[in-house]
């Protein structure tokens, strides 16, 4: 054995351990004012039209509506912070995954199924059904055994690259902010 441990180890020892599946909390907010920017906030407003506010998400949304507008279900993406602490290797780099809510909580389809709603602060989300899966740059930015690992068939039911949610009910969420399943 040669004492080494990979990137995949570390997440399947993650698993094993598992993640808060009834009270969880915001670790980090980050927005996205425009392509490759990255700013890391303590908080943040949750608006139905919007997304996060300040978020380039509603410009820039790749995924439209008939009609042309941004579809409101890939308005904001959670991710795991434990796993992506494990994926960046350090907490510097967490705003890389472009993920604008940083999250200690399951997130695996098992704990938030489609349509389940969160109240995260005093906002309220919801869960789609959109996939959020890893790309080309999430390769580049963790590597392809962190992407090979996340986007594996059989491990597509733990969203370990994350969810998508719509917000339901506006509010101010904070880092350190309670999430709960309602």
């Amino acid at each position: 054995m040669s004492g080494v441990t990979t990137v995949s180890d570390q997440l399947a020892a993650l698993i094993e351990e598992g993640f808060p599946t009834e009270t969880g909390s915001i670790e980090a907010i980050f927005i996205r004012p425009v392509t490759d920017e990255r700013k890391e906030l303590q908080e943040a407003e949750l608006l139905k039209a919007e997304g996060v506010k300040g978020d380039r998400w509603l410009p820039t949304c790749s995924r439209r509506l008939p009609d042309g507008s941004a579809d409101p279900k890939t308005q904001i993406t959670l991710m795991n912070a434990r796993v992506l602490h494990c994926v960046s290797g350090r907490r510097d780099r967490w705003a890389f995954a472009g993920d604008q809510l940083i999250v200690d909580f399951d997130v695996s389809e098992e704990n938030l199924p489609v349509g389940q709603r969160m109240q995260i602060g005093e906002a309220v989300v919801e869960v789609t059904e959109i996939p959020h899966t890893g790309c080309s740059k999430f390769r580049k930015r963790y590597g392809a055994e962190a992407l090979d690992y996340i986007n594996t068939e059989c491990r597509e039911h733990l969203r370990l690259r994350g969810v998508y949610v719509m917000v339901v009910e506006e509010a101010i969420v904070r880092v350190g902010d309670k999430i709960e399943k309602v």
